[in-house]
């Protein structure tokens, strides 16, 4: 999955930066779907390949969190 997303993420780039070099009829086009690739395909892949296997209750702000983290600044301050 890590190799999939690191070559759609450089074609698209490649596909933008063909898109600004070259002159002709259809290099706005190239920059256009190197554009919707990266952010319909390559950041959605990525974004499910690094919260796969996390857990969501961690990251949100939770009455046991919001105690966790008040605890924790209490004893640095100590």
């Amino acid at each position: 999955m890590k190799y999939l997303i690191a070559i759609l993420f450089i074609l698209a780039t490649g596909s933008i930066v063909t898109g600004y070099i070259l002159n002709s009829e259809y290099s706005q086009k190239l920059i256009g779907f190197g554009v919707l690739g990266l952010f319909i395909v390559v950041f959605p892949l990525f974004a499910y390949y690094r919260w796969k296997d996390k857990n969501m209750k961690d990251y949100m702000l939770t009455k046991e969190n919001l105690d966790k983290m008040r605890e924790n600044q209490r004893e640095k301050k100590y």
